[in-house]
């Protein structure tokens, strides 16, 4: 849960880098909350207003976390924008989160040699 709380403290942080930890973690958090309101919001209110909301308030962290995983790769938070092709966009973009970090670059030092969580 420290990933996610992290990544929501920095709600509009686009510098910097995140390490392949963070994002995923952050993701998993995120879906799992996001299933979560889905099924309470259909039991209890039976619309779906809650995940909307979710996805509202998450926006900005959700897309600072991913610019500085693009970083932590070596590209640009533009890449980011890739995404909007469909099909080919969300699998290149994929390929950009899965793969591995870069030891320093122009975005700082890796992220993977700081102080991990507890």
């Amino acid at each position: 849960m420290n990933w996610f709380v992290d990544v929501v403290k920095k709600y509009a942080v686009f510098n910097g880098r995140a390490r392949r930890k963070e994002y995923w973690m952050f993701t998993l958090i995120y879906t799992v909350i996001a299933i979560v309101l889905s099924v309470v919001d259909m039991a209890v209110i039976g619309s779906n207003v809650l995940v909307p909301i979710l996805t509202v308030a998450l926006f900005l962290p959700a897309l600072g976390v991913a610019i500085r995983r693009l970083h932590d790769t070596g590209r640009t938070g533009w890449w980011v924008l890739i995404s909007i092709v469909p099909l080919v966009g969300l699998i290149v973009m994929l390929v950009f989160l899965c793969a591995d970090s870069q030891d320093t670059n122009k975005y700082g030092p890796n992220p993977k040699f700081a102080p991990a969580h507890a």
